[in-house]
């Protein structure tokens, strides 16, 4: 059996090349091989599928193993010692130590004492959530014999294979990787319950089980309902600042909860605040967003009341991510999946147009639009250069788009209208439609050029759009907004809902042009960004079967009577997460006061008196042992233990025909 499981692993295994190839060259004996190994990053990362798939090699090879996980070492370094004994005494044991983040505090011990104690041949691996202490990286000795590598999410062509391999029907795979985020832990969960939990849907949704293992997972214990608002929070907003839970959690203490999400090791700390990895972010929102839809949505929209504020009063160098950040909260809605790419493929930034920069926009415009639109793009570029952005790759530096965004003043320029046929179709609708008085003027995104994705929803159009919505709503007499595509009939389907069609066809060279806009005037953009993502469509709880199986709701009933007298614990435990506390204005305390009910209730049934006695005597009464509780009751144990299992198979049944309820 352990061949078959040994070969099984094998054909699933997916990357990891590096680590395997180290590994292997130090089994066969080169002198030049690590000693130690040391893998680590977040829950889910694929850790301990590393480990396993090392422990085959090695047994494969021949070699002792002694297999530890750090959960369940104790703080006494002897008691390490006796467990790893085969290490110190027998040539070439391999040592593995899975969960090393539960026994960090060994790290100085093993480093000085123990490791080099080993026998001759030996080997050691390590895994946890935390890099190792940075003076053993930096030791001149341990440098040369340890191997410390941070394990990545799967890149998207891994990711494919795995889920191939699973039999994952293609036109599922998309959803499945957008939710794992590469992710392998999510990756591998998504492809158990795929193909076979979507049934006839054409999207892939995660299970309530396949969340709560994920959360588990991914996540942990979390220590109070306010900590997992913050994580409710960090899901939700692209970025999340002390600010900005300070805004959103009235109440609470914002500094203490950010400083708790800053160390969680699935969180990132970017310039622009904490920001989770993705299989994270994905489980926490589709665990609230089944467990609890008006929370899910309430919270949403407390951010987005935050972002349109900001958008009002900020200085200026504070808005520009402010729309991308509103509308990456309602990314999953129909009108924003046709409008916004959502890529991090293509992460670029933008900067002014430099003297420097002309020839390489002016070549990018003749090759995509041709040579009379890299004409207007000159004229436009010495008229206005501050309206022009250059995008240039994250990655490398390299310029890769360019877009301009024209702010023209009433009356127009008649050597614009006779140079630029776009900008005097623009001018033509406001005069037929409603004419732009002096002291207003209008805006055009006039020019989005990317030649690798020309015109199609990408990350440069994402944040030119998000430039020219921050930039209508901070600027005074500004009378219409317009944006301009090449290929007319699919944006106009695109902006349907959020920018007329003027009808407008003008032709530049070889080419023709739409022209869509919206008069600011009719609509102020606070309401156009409203409207525009109230639009988005929200899952709601499904109704009938509870998403929870049976069998994890009753655990949940018996977890949440265990806690029930530490105040913390009870606020974190599963049962916050099933309907029954869904939409509690004060979920722990309203949830209390339902399991309390709940248990009186059950003396309504002459079977149940003295199954509430014992429920009483031993969860709610403070007596410190079950024992107590029988005393106290003046009962046999057995007879007490009898009467508290009927008490708590008919609270549970009671609870979860609450639980089927359709709400």
């Amino acid at each position: 059996m352990g061949e078959r499981l040994s070969r099984a692993r094998v054909r699933a295994f997916v990357g990891r090349d590096e680590q395997l190839g180290r590994f292997a060259e130090a089994l066969a004996g080169d002198p030049q091989a690590p000693f130690a190994f040391y893998a680590y990053g977040p829950g889910g990362i694929g850790k301990s599928t590393l480990l396993r798939r090392l422990a085959d090699h090695a047994r494969g090879a021949g070699r002792l193993l002694v297999e530890l996980d750090g959960r369940f070492v104790s703080r006494d370094p002897a008691d390490f010692e006796r467990a790893a004994g085969p290490f110190l005494d027998v040539p070439g044991t391999v040592l593995f130590v899975d969960s090393f983040e539960h026994c960090q505090w060994l790290e100085s011990w093993l480093w000085h004492h123990f490791l080099p104690r080993a026998a001759d041949d030996t080997l050691v691996v390590l895994a946890g959530r935390r890099a190792p202490q940075p003076q053993w990286t930096a030791d001149p000795a341990w440098s040369r014999l340890l191997h410390v590598s941070e394990l990545e999410p799967f890149s998207e062509e891994q990711a494919r294979s795995l889920l191939v391999a699973a039999d994952i029907r293609p036109e599922l795979r998309d959803r499945v990787l957008r939710f794992a985020g590469g992710n392998p832990l999510a990756l591998s969960l998504a492809a158990a319950a795929g193909s076979e939990g979507c049934g006839r849907q054409e999207i892939w949704a995660p299970t309530a089980d396949v969340l709560r293992t994920l959360l588990a997972g991914l996540i942990g214990e979390v220590p109070t309902a306010a900590h997992r608002r913050a994580l409710e929070v960090a899901a939700q907003a692209h970025s999340t600042s002390e600010e900005l839970l300070a805004s959103v959690l009235p109440g609470e203490d914002a500094h203490q909860l950010f400083s708790w999400l800053r160390d969680l090791p699935f969180i990132e700390s970017t310039h622009r605040g904490l920001h989770p990895h993705d299989a994270a972010r994905e489980t926490l929102a589709a665990d609230l967003r089944w467990r609890a839809p008006n929370a899910f949505e309430a919270m949403r929209r407390r951010l987005a009341d935050e972002y349109l504020r900001i958008l009002r009063e900020a200085p200026e160098e504070r808005v520009w991510t402010v729309t991308d950040e509103l509308f990456y909260l309602f990314r999953e809605g129909a009108t924003l999946a046709r409008l916004r790419s959502w890529s991090r493929e293509d992460e670029v930034h933008d900067r002014p147009l430099h003297p420097d920069d002309i020839d390489v926009v002016l070549r990018m415009a003749e090759e995509t639009e041709g040579a009379a639109s890299a004409e207007l793009v000159r004229y436009w570029a010495r008229r206005q250069p501050q309206a022009f952005s250059v995008y240039r790759l994250v990655s490398t530096g390299r310029i890769v788009a360019f877009t301009a965004r024209l702010v023209l003043p009433a009356p127009a320029d008649p050597q614009d209208l006779a140079t630029d046929p776009v900008v005097a179709a623009a001018w033509r609708y406001t005069d037929v439609t409603a004419p732009v008085s002096p002291g207003e003027h209008i805006g055009v995104s006039r020019f989005s050029v990317y030649p690798e994705r020309y015109q199609v929803p990408s990350r440069v159009i994402d944040l030119s759009s998000s430039r020219a919505q921050a930039e209508a709503a901070r600027a005074r007499g500004r009378a219409y907004g317009f944006a301009v595509f090449q290929d007319a009939e699919t944006w106009a389907e695109r902006v349907r809902g959020t920018l007329h069609d003027t009808g407008a066809r003008p032709r530049v060279g070889d080419h023709t042009y739409g022209v869509f806009g919206v008069d600011w005037r009719q609509v102020p953009v606070e309401a156009w960004l409203q409207s525009f993502i109230s639009a988005t469509e929200v899952t709601e709880a499904p109704p009938g079967p509870s998403p929870v199986s049976r069998i994890a709701f009753d655990q949940a009933v018996r977890e949440a009577l265990t806690h029930w007298r530490d105040a913390d614990a009870f606020a974190a435990c599963a049962l916050m997460r099933t309907r029954l506390a869904a939409d509690f204005d004060d979920p722990a305390g309203e949830l209390r006061a339902l399991l309390r009910c709940a248990v009186d209730d059950l003396a309504r049934d002459p079977r149940g008196v003295r199954a509430r006695e014992a429920l009483t005597a031993g969860h709610f009464s403070g007596a410190p042992t079950q024992e107590a509780a029988a005393r106290r009751l003046g009962l046999p144990y057995g007879t007490y233990r009898r009467h508290l299992r009927q008490g708590l198979d008919m609270l549970c049944e009671a609870l979860w025909q609450r639980e089927l309820r359709p709400r």
